[in-house]
């Protein structure tokens, strides 16, 4: 709202000035250069499927050398992410599941949500735009004094999805991505840090090996069970909404009483972390509020 100054002038009783409000919408509509609206796209996400906004971080390799990361995975950067990740989900609370590893993540919005009219540039730019904001103000939290050297970027898709085994086959390809890329990673830095072999040669030594001789190459030559591994690191990171019990205490004061503490118990909805297989059944048997009944 915009006040302007309205003043009347009279003849013999010199002007008379009022403040008056006067909008702002009202005096950009009659303007001559409205028409330039009319090169906007329509980018509206069709009704009744699951919106999914994947960030992927810009340039990370170089990203992770110069903040020396420790490989093949540092657990301050990944939990950098899932901090940045739950930021947006309690921002954007129709964001139902997120999941990620590495450095992406997935925000899956519910099918029935009207946020910024769903349209794709908005939740994508929204999403992108918390999550790098996120990273920068909660990079002290993980990273202690090292400083953060420049900021980071990260790029977005927008896919949707309109049935829920069109989701979970989406989900389950990350996870599995998540597994190819791990144990590989494992597998190489171990040959490098503990084999004692360049870069080079790990990956020489890798180039057509299959998942079962990854495994062998870990047990038989470094005494490594790779299922024994960190489930954060081989399953990736699903956050979702939960309620849990909260007790605090509230001062309360009766009648004919002094002023006392006393516990109070109320139920709140979290973001929780689950490390754990989302492409088999029982996760979503034990989450079942997350998808929605399929039409």
């Amino acid at each position: 709202m915009l006040i302007g100054r309205v003043c009347r002038l009279g003849a013999a009783a010199g002007s008379s000035c009022a403040l008056r409000p006067f909008s702002s919408s009202s005096v950009m509509a009659k303007s001559k250069f409205e028409y330039v609206r009319s090169f906007e796209t329509d980018d509206t996400c069709l009704r009744n499927c699951y919106i999914v906004v994947r960030l992927d971080g810009r340039n990370f390799h170089k990203f992770a050398e110069q903040h020396r990361f420790t490989k093949p995975n540092d657990d301050r950067a990944l939990g950098l992410m899932s901090r940045s990740a739950r930021s947006v989900m309690e921002e954007l609370e129709d964001v139902v599941v997120a999941y990620g590893q590495s450095d992406e993540f997935s925000f899956i919005f519910k099918r029935t949500s009207t946020w910024f009219k769903r349209r794709a540039s908005k939740l994508m730019t929204h999403v992108a735009s918390q999550f790098s904001s996120s990273y920068v103000f909660y990079w002290k939290e993980f990273f202690g004094e090292q400083p953060l050297l420049y900021p980071p970027g990260f790029d977005g898709r927008v896919v949707l999805y309109p049935t829920n085994r069109n989701l979970r086959d989406y989900l389950s390809w990350r996870q599995a991505d998540c597994h190819i890329n791990n144990l590989y990673n494992t597998v190489f830095w171990t040959l490098v840090q503990k084999g004692g072999l360049t870069t080079t040669q790990a990956e020489d030594r890798l180039k057509g090996t299959l998942a079962a001789d990854k495994n062998e190459i870990l047990f038989s030559e470094f005494d490594i069970n790779y299922n024994n591994e960190s489930a954060l690191h081989r399953k990736g990171t699903a956050l979702i909404w939960e309620k849990r019990d909260e007790t605090v205490k509230k001062r309360v004061k009766r009648p004919n009483e002094e002023e006392k503490e006393v516990p109070v118990t109320r139920s709140r909805r979290m973001v929780e972390a689950y490390h754990c297989d989302i492409i088999g059944e029982q996760f979503w048997e034990e989450h079942p509020d997350i998808l929605e009944d399929d039409c």
